[in-house]
C-alpha cells in the first residue's frame, strides 16, 4: 500500500485549511467562516464506522492518521458491519438520541435508505464539493445527504488459462455450458442484475420496468450450476483451481493477483455495474461533534487524502488530479474519460433501494428453485 511520506504528514496549518477549501484562519467546512478562535471545542476523538482489513488500512492511512496530525483529533474506526450499524443509527434518530458513531462510511444504496428516512446531515455545504467531480453527486436524492467519494465495477474476472484466445467478450459466458460448475456468483445476484438484463436481450432503461430478460439470464445461468458465495470465497476459488469466471468486485480481483493468483478481469461488451460507496454524518450530534465530523468527510474529498486512500484499494475517486496505480492505468475497471464511464451500468440510488429486496429474492427463488 502507497504510504504518505514525511514531507506530506509537514503540511502546515495553513496549507491544511487552504486544501480544503477556506482561507487564512477559516473553519474547516462550508459554515459561515470564523475566526479560528471561535471554532467549536474540538470532540477527544471521532468514531467513524469502516470495513476491516485493507478497506479500514486504507482509510487510516489517506484519511484518519492525516486528519488527526493536522486537527489533533483522535479517530477511531468502528468495524460493525454497514447493516449491522443501520438499524442502531436509525433508532437514535427515531428517538433523537446522540448516534453511536460521528461519520459512516456507507454504500450508497444503504446511505440512501437512511436519507429516505430523514436521519442523514445536509452536506451540500461542504466547499470540495465544488471542486468534485459528478460522482461524488448520489442520483435519486435531493442535495448531498451522502458524498460518495469513489466507485467501483462489478467485472466479469477470470483465470487466463481457461481463455487462451483472450478476455470472454460477453457475461454470457457465465451460461456457456462448457463452464458448467466452473462460474461463481455473489449467492444475491448482487452486480450481475444489470449485465444480466442485457445479455438476456434487454435494455438498461427497462429496468425496473420490465427485468424479464434478467430472470431469462439468471435461469439459464441455474443450468450452469453456479458456485455462490461472498468476497473471500472468490479468492478460494481461484487459487484452488475450482472455478474459470466469475462476478466480482474490481477491487476483489486485484488483490487476488497481488497475492499471486492467476487471475484477470475485463468489462464485457454488455457493459459492467457502477456502484459507489461515500460518507454520511447521522442527525442528533452536539453542534462542536457535528461541526468536526463535517471536517473529516471534508478533508476525504481533497487531492491528497483520496490518492493515498484509494490508491490501497484501486479505485476511482471524485477529488481532481488522481493518479491511478500503475497496474489500473487504462484498466477499464478504473474509468477516468467519460467514455471509460459510457461502458458502465448503473441506476438511480432510489429505484435500487426500492427493488433491491425484491431482486435478490428473484434471484435466489430461481437459483433455489
Amino acid at each position: 500500500m502507497t504510504g504518505w511520506t514525511k514531507a506530506d504528514f509537514d503540511l502546515s496549518r495553513r496549507r491544511f485549511l487552504r486544501g480544503v477549501g477556506l482561507a487564512g484562519a477559516a473553519g474547516l467546512t462550508g459554515l459561515p467562516l470564523r475566526a479560528f478562535a471561535a471554532e467549536p471545542d474540538k470532540p477527544r476523538e471521532l468514531i467513524v464506522r469502516a470495513w476491516g482489513g485493507s478497506w479500514v488500512d486504507s482509510l487510516k492511512a489517506g484519511v484518519s492518521d492525516p486528519f488527526t496530525k493536522l486537527t489533533g483529533i483522535a479517530v477511531r474506526h468502528d468495524l460493525t458491519e454497514d447493516n449491522e450499524i443501520q438499524p442502531k443509527l436509525w433508532a437514535a434518530a427515531a428517538q433523537k438520541r446522540v448516534p453511536p458513531i460521528h461519520v459512516n462510511w456507507d454504500t450508497t444504496t444503504n446511505a440512501t435508505k437512511s436519507a429516505l428516512r430523514g436521519v442523514t446531515e445536509d452536506l451540500s455545504d461542504l466547499p470540495n464539493l465544488k471542486t468534485v467531480s459528478e460522482a461524488a453527486k448520489p442520483v435519486g436524492v435531493d442535495g448531498y445527504p451522502i458524498v460518495n467519494t469513489y466507485g467501483y465495477v462489478y467485472v466479469l474476472a477470470y483465470r487466463p488459462g481457461a481463455f487462451p484466445d483472450g478476455a470472454p467478450k460477453s457475461w454470457k459466458v457465465l451460461t456457456d455450458p462448457k463452464f458448467k460448475g466452473r462460474v461463481a456468483v455473489y449467492n444475491d445476484g448482487i452486480g450481475l442484475h444489470f449485465p444480466a438484463e442485457i445479455a438476456g436481450g434487454g435494455k438498461l432503461e427497462d429496468i425496473p420496468g420490465n427485468m424479464q430478460p434478467a430472470w431469462d439470464f439468471f435461469t439459464a445461468l441455474k443450468a450452469n450450476e453456479p458456485l455462490m458465495g461472498e468476497d473471500p470465497d472468490f479468492t478460494t476459488w481461484f487459487q484452488k483451481g475450482e472455478i474459470d469466471v466469475a462476478c466480482t468486485i474490481s477491487s476483489n480481483a486485484r488483490e487476488a493477483k497481488k497475492n499471486g493468483i492467476d487471475i484477470a478481469w475485463t468489462v464485457p461488451e454488455e457493459g459492467a455495474t457502477y456502484e459507489t460507496d461515500g460518507l454520511w454524518v447521522p442527525k442528533y450530534l452536539p453542534e462542536n461533534e457535528l461541526y468536526w465530523a463535517k471536517q473529516y468527510v471534508n478533508f476525504a474529498l481533497t487531492q491528497e487524502a483520496q490518492q493515498v486512500w484509494l490508491d490501497g484499494l484501486g479505485l476511482p475517486g471524485v477529488a481532481p488530479g488522481l493518479k491511478p496505480p500503475a497496474d489500473l492505468v487504462g484498466d477499464p475497471s478504473y474509468p477516468v474519460k467519460p467514455e471509460d464511464y459510457a461502458r458502465l451500468l448503473r441506476v438511480s440510488s432510489k429505484v435500487e433501494v426500492e427493488h433491491e429486496s425484491e431482486w435478490f429474492g428473484k434471484f435466489k427463488e430461481i437459483m433455489q428453485g
